[in-house]
């Protein structure tokens, strides 16, 4: 079911309904109000893959239950172990069995080898990344003792499937999203109307954005011996503000859906594209993944604390597993790679942590060196996102090589120009506003409260317009493929 669908219009109303109208005075029938409804949600795609969130949620109650009671080293580490192989090995086989079979073969063949072995016709179930990840969250942190495991299974199961943020995250720690189970919730109006409104930017980053955005980007990547260096180059300026609309505005219906129900989840994206450096990039994209693999990962592996040779071997191993986790393809592995090259240079003169504030903070304008860094980052960014876009390594080099041709300068010719200035026009809008709401959470919900309320209501009705004007043709979320 997606955000942007007559069928989760109709479904969160009434599920809405029910919560604070019939199951307000009982927290297990609210509880278990969200598994069911979690679940119609998440089946609405493929109800054969919900055995698999069934599956995961059992096992790892069951683990957690089994660490509590189990003071034996040898034993806890064999339940950890438990835990990680059953939830790694869904998603190794879901994600990543034919992407290692054709390269196994691939390999033999290089050899002079043939072999025989057939792929199989794997559908990946959706979000099975987010939430395969945010219960092994659960049973490390059980297994460190810096969490009490439950023993209220209902509760537990509403937090592995919480619908809103089910299929695309934000990746949440049992530490801050499952307590908020246990908890009576009462309706906040000022948390539901912050919630209404950060669902309609999410809608707006998604719909006129990230949809619009599409229909350019799969042109130039799709056709791109087709066009110069100019036209190749909008096309990656496009896909970036694309999957930047699409990834964080499924991130803020998300955030702001749950604030409906009275959750609070953690912030998944604070302006990334504000950043000075690739290293203040990665503290802002993605934020509950980045701060996965440096919790669960990274500082296991020795973070930062050794020489430089284990400071370079675990940034490259984090990235490029991160690359990896986006998807089983080379582009994903190559994308990461560059990633890391791009932060080596901060991290070995240490100036990785020097841009940690907000950028022209307490200013409206920033500075010309805080202009000239964040463009440069925004321009790396861009390049690096042809990988992740393109089909192949061989497709992103082609494309990459086709921007930086005689023609990088040329005016681009193409058809719907008029079409693309508009999107261009809105891109800018987009950058206007998250400008303006830069110092708060998440942007909008905080701005325009100093506004008089017909002001206030006419921007939001604004909002409403360039929804329904530049509604276009129907895009699936980029990252539930992940």
């Amino acid at each position: 079911m997606l955000f942007n669908s007559i069928d989760f219009a109709i479904f969160l109303p009434i599920v809405f309904i029910l919560y604070w109208f019939f199951c307000h005075k009982n927290l297990k029938l609210q509880n278990l109000l969200i598994v069911v409804a979690s679940y119609v949600f998440y089946g609405w795609w493929d109800w054969r893959f919900l055995s698999l969130i069934v599956f995961s949620t059992v096992v790892d109650y069951s683990i957690g239950i089994a660490l509590s009671r189990e003071e034996n080293k040898k034993k806890r580490i064999l339940f950890l172990w438990l835990s990680i192989m059953v939830n790694l090995g869904f998603l190794g086989f879901f994600k990543y069995y034919n992407f290692f079979l054709d390269n196994l073969i691939t390999a033999f063949t290089f050899f002079g080898i043939k072999l025989h072995a057939s792929s199989l016709k794997v559908i990946l179930p959706v979000g099975i990344s987010f939430y395969t990840f945010q219960t092994l969250s659960y049973t490390i942190d059980v297994y460190r003792k810096k969490l009490t495991p439950t023993k209220d299974f209902i509760a537990f199961s509403a937090f592995v499937s919480f619908f809103p943020q089910l299929v695309a995250g934000p990746i949440e720690r049992a530490t801050n999203l499952l307590p908020q189970f246990y908890t009576k919730r009462k309706f906040e109006y000022n948390k539901a109307v912050d919630g209404l409104r950060q669902i309609l930017w999410g809608m707006f980053k998604k719909v006129v954005i990230a949809d619009n955005c599409a229909e350019f980007a799969n042109e130039f990547f799709n056709n791109h011996t087709e066009y110069g260096g100019s036209g190749l180059l909008l096309g990656a300026l496009f896909f970036t503000f694309q999957i930047y609309g699409d990834f964080s505005g499924y991130s803020d219906i998300a955030i702001g859906t749950s604030r409906l129900f009275g959750f609070n989840l953690k912030q998944n994206f604070a302006f990334p594209y504000f950043s000075r450096d690739i290293a203040e990039f990665w503290r802002r994209w993605h934020i509950s993944l980045s701060t996965w693999f440096r919790d669960y990962l990274y500082i296991p592996l020795g973070g930062s604390r050794g020489g430089t040779t284990m400071k370079v071997r675990n940034t490259f191993i984090i990235f490029i597993i991160s690359g990896f986790w986006h998807g089983a393809n080379w582009t994903f592995i190559v994308w990461g790679a560059l990633n890391a090259f791009y932060f080596l240079p901060l991290l070995l003169t240490n100036k990785n942590r020097s841009n940690i504030g907000t950028v022209a903070e307490g200013r409206l304008l920033a500075s010309s060196k805080d202009i000239l860094n964040i463009t440069s980052t925004f321009l790396l960014t861009i390049l690096a996102w042809v990988f992740f876009r393109a089909d192949s390594v061989n497709h992103a080099l082609e494309y990459l090589a086709g921007i930086f041709s005689n023609s990088l300068f040329s005016v681009p010719s193409f058809e719907n120009r008029a079409h693309a200035a508009e999107v261009l026009i809105l891109i800018g809008f987009l950058i206007i506003i998250e400008w303006l709401g830069r110092e708060s959470q998440y942007g909008l919900e905080k701005l325009g409260l100093n506004w008089k309320r017909s002001l206030r209501i006419a921007f939001y009705l604004g909002i409403v317009c360039l929804i329904f004007l530049f509604v276009g043709k129907e895009q699936e979320f980029i990252y539930f493929q992940f």
